[in-house]
């Protein structure tokens, strides 16, 4: 936690706080991960997180199956 406090003073509480939760919510508290995803965070800054949609999808759907059982 101190460690937090120091990047707090150059980079601002809110950064740090963004970066303590992400760290957080994913487990990660080793040496250097909060700096790490705080640097990430500055050159990936989204307001929102992004929302992918059935046209994104990494799923290949279903189309394989549809002859299934059929002789």
């Amino acid at each position: 936690m101190s460690y937090a406090v120091a990047l707090a003073k150059p980079y601002g509480t809110a950064d740090v706080d963004r970066a303590l939760g992400i760290a957080a919510t994913v487990g990660r508290f080793a040496e250097g991960d909060l700096l790490s995803i705080r640097d990430h965070q500055g050159e990936h800054d989204r307001s929102e997180p992004i929302r992918r949609t059935e046209t994104h999808s990494l799923q290949p759907g279903t189309s394989t199956w549809s002859g299934f059982g059929s002789t």
